[in-house]
Order: structure tokens, then C-alpha cells, then sequence
């Protein structure tokens, strides 16, 4: 119980990692829409979400999360990032737990290089917001 500030910063410091333990995570979302018409993209067919999730796990060995028999997200070939289709079709990828800003930089840079070489060739883009602004 906690009866006194010293108690509640000991409670605290108790949870707080050495500074060689600290590490910088990523997300980044953005929400996927076709090119040619401006529309969302669906979740089925040929230019739709799960094209897109069955691209990274083709070409980049990322590991599917399934919910039946639907992806719902991916895990990263390395174990320590994912990708998961968030409740308004966006994309995030959750990154690694990473030491330094310069290296979440990276991996963003490498899974947008990722992203665009499975979207491009189905008329596909990403508008790199957290909301969408146009639907509800």
C-alpha cells in the first residue's frame, strides 16, 4: 500500500529499466486506398487488403496472424515488429523495440520501401495519417 510519497516513488522506481535496457518502438499508420479511384480499399478481390497482407508474407516471409480464415495482421520475419489491420482498414506497423531514433528511422524507411513494392503494382496507396479523413 502505498501511505506516503517516499512509498510512491519507491513503487515507481521499481518499474523503471537501467538506461542500457531503453528502447525506442514505432508506429506508424496509414490508410490504404486505390489509386485510380480514391476509394478504400476492400478487405477481398484483387486489389484489397488481403492482397496486400499475402504480398508481405509472400515476398517478405512475414509470419500471418489469422482470425479464421482471415489475415488480420502480420509478424516480422525477425520476431519484433508487426503489422496489424486496424478497426478503420489502416495499416501500423508496430516496429522493434529499437535503441536509437536512428535506427526506427530505418525501419520505417525499409517497410515503406516494402509497402510500396507490393501496393504499387496494384494501384494501390497509403495516406500516412492515424484517422481517416473522409469516412466515419
Amino acid at each position: 500500500m502505498i501511505e506516503s510519497r517516499d512509498d510512491l516513488v519507491y513503487a515507481l522506481e521499481r518499474g523503471c529499466k537501467p538506461k542500457s535496457e531503453w528502447r525506442i518502438g514505432t508506429e506508424h499508420e496509414k490508410f490504404p486506398f486505390l489509386t485510380d479511384t480514391l476509394e478504400r480499399v476492400p478487405y477481398e478481390g484483387e486489389r484489397s487488403i488481403r492482397a496486400l497482407l499475402e504480398g508481405f508474407r509472400d515476398r517478405f516471409h512475414w509470419t500471418p496472424m489469422m482470425e479464421g480464415d482471415n489475415i488480420i495482421g502480420l509478424l516480422a520475419p525477425s520476431g519484433l515488429g508487426s503489422i496489424s489491420l486496424e478497426p478503420g482498414g489502416q495499416f501500423e506497423l508496430s516496429g522493434a523495440p529499437l535503441e536509437t531514433i536512428h535506427d526506427t528511422c530505418e525501419e520505417v524507411h525499409d517497410h515503406l520501401i516494402q509497402v510500396r513494392e507490393i501496393a504499387d503494382p496494384l494501384g494501390i496507396g497509403f495516406l500516412g495519417l492515424g484517422f481517416d479523413p473522409i469516412h466515419r
